[in-house]
């Protein structure tokens, strides 16, 4: 693997962690089914400090910035899931769950997961 290719999976997943950490950061302002936390409000912080210092120190390609974004979103609507599990006066969470599966679909398509390297001849 190459120091680009690490770069840019730190990238996404500095994304996602500030996702979650967002997320929490409001429900633990202004949910009131739950406690507040100064946690979550730290970790949204140094998420995002990390996020801008790893976009200033290695240049991404193309799709980057995009699937970034799609990696926060589901950060923030797994977490949001999340607590209306636990939660459930708070309403459904079919819509969080969807939008969440989805995304991460797409993700992986984008990234390469699903990508079959050929198979193995002898």
């Amino acid at each position: 693997m190459d120091s680009n290719s690490h770069s840019e999976r730190k990238f996404l997943v500095l994304a996602a962690l500030a996702g979650v950490c967002g997320s929490a950061s409001l429900a633990t302002l202004f949910v009131s089914s739950v406690s507040f936390s100064l946690f979550p409000i730290i970790a949204f912080v140094l998420a995002v400090y990390c996020f801008y210092q790893q976009h200033l120190n290695q240049p991404l390609t193309e799709g980057t910035p995009l699937i970034a974004f799609a990696c926060f979103l589901v950060g923030a609507f797994g977490y949001t899931a999340f607590i209306k599990v636990q939660v459930p006066d708070m309403g459904g969470n079919f819509f969080s769950i969807l939008i969440t599966m989805a995304l991460g679909l797409w993700i992986c398509h984008k990234t390469g997961v699903f990508n079959v390297s050929g198979s193995v001849e002898k």
